[in-house]
C-alpha cells in the first residue's frame, strides 16, 4: 500500500510573493522480484500517477497541475529506486518555462538515488525555455556500484519562431560515491558565446542520453558521431571513465533532436532500448 493523505489534510504547496515553493517525493521498494511504489506524493505543479507495471517494473507519470516553472518558484523532485527495485519515471506533457511576476530565475531540481541492483530510468518530455523565463535546472544521481541508470533529457529554446529564455543546467552522477560525470551548460540572453560556431550556432534543440550499467564495463563503445546530415544536427557517443556512454545531441528543432537520441539510443541497447 502506498501511504497516502487526504486532500483535506494536504498542506497547500508554499506560495510566496517571489513564487511556489513545492517538493514532490517516489520511493520505489524491490519486494521479492516485483516493484512497490511505497512512496507516491506529488506537491505543487507535480501530479504523481502510478501506470500499469511492466514486469518486475514500477512506473510512474509526472502530469502538470499547474503553470511551472515560473520565475521564482522553487521546485523539487525527489526520486529514489531502493535495492533490488526497478523504477521508470516518464511526464505526461513538455515542461514550459515561463516568465513570472518576478524576474527572479526558477530553480527546477531533481535528486535520484538508485540503491544496490536497482534500476531508474528518467525519461521526461522535453523542457521548453519561452522567451522572457529564466530557469537554473540542476539535475544529481547518486548511484550504488551495481545500480543502472538510464536518464535522458530534451532543451528546446524557445517556442517556435520566438527568441528563447535563459536557461542555466547542472547535471552530477556519482557512483560508489565517486564522481562519473559533472556539466554545465548555459543558453540564452546574457550567456556568452552560446550562439557561436563553437557551441550551438542555429541549433536550437540540446539534448542528452547517458546510460550507466555494469554490463557496460567490459564493452567497447568507442567514441563516434552519429548524425542523418549535418544540416539535421549532430550526436556525438562518448564512453565516460566508467561503466557509462554519454550521448550529447544538438538539432534545429526537437523533432530532429528526437530522431538522433533514437539513433543513439538504438546504437548503445539496441532498437527498443
Amino acid at each position: 500500500m502506498i501511504p497516502t493523505i487526504p486532500e483535506a489534510a494536504k498542506p497547500a504547496p508554499e506560495a510566496t510573493a517571489s513564487g511556489v515553493r513545492a517538493t514532490a517525493r517516489i520511493t520505489a521498494t524491490g519486494r521479492g522480484g516485483a516493484t512497490t511504489l511505497t512512496a507516491l506524493d506529488g506537491d505543487g505543479p507535480f501530479e504523481l500517477r502510478r501506470l500499469r507495471p511492466r514486469g518486475s517494473e514500477a512506473r510512474v507519470i509526472l502530469v502538470g497541475a499547474m503553470s511551472a516553472p515560473l520565475g521564482g518558484d522553487r521546485l523539487r523532485i525527489e526520486a529514489t529506486a531502493e535495492h533490488g527495485a526497478s523504477l521508470r519515471i516518464t511526464s505526461a506533457t513538455a515542461t514550459l518555462a515561463l516568465k513570472g511576476a518576478t524576474a527572479e530565475p526558477a530553480t527546477y531540481d531533481v535528486a535520484l538515488t538508485v540503491g544496490e541492483d536497482a534500476q531508474l530510468h528518467w525519461l521526461p518530455k522535453p523542457l521548453i525555455s519561452a522567451v522572457g523565463s529564466a530557469l537554473r535546472q540542476t539535475l544529481t544521481a547518486d548511484l550504488a556500484r551495481t545500480a543502472r541508470l538510464v536518464l535522458r533529457e530534451e532543451q528546446i529554446l524557445g517556442r517556435a519562431g520566438e527568441p528563447p529564455g535563459r536557461l542555466a543546467t547542472r547535471l552530477v552522477v556519482r557512483r560508489g560515491g565517486r564522481t562519473l560525470l559533472h556539466q554545465q551548460a548555459d543558453y540564452g540572453p546574457g550567456a556568452v558565446g552560446w550562439d557561436g560556431p563553437a557551441v550551438l550556432a542555429d541549433h536550437r534543440a540540446i539534448g542528452q542520453l547517458l546510460i550507466v550499467d555494469p554490463s557496460l564495463e567490459h564493452t567497447r563503445n568507442p567514441p563516434r558521431l552519429l548524425a542523418e546530415a549535418p544540416e539535421s544536427g549532430q550526436a556525438l557517443l562518448a564512453p565516460l571513465a566508467g561503466p557509462a556512454v554519454l550521448v550529447t545531441a544538438v538539432a534545429r528543432d526537437g523533432l530532429r533532436l528526437r530522431r538522433l537520441l533514437d539513433t543513439a539510443d538504438a546504437a548503445v541497447r539496441g532498437p527498443g532500448g
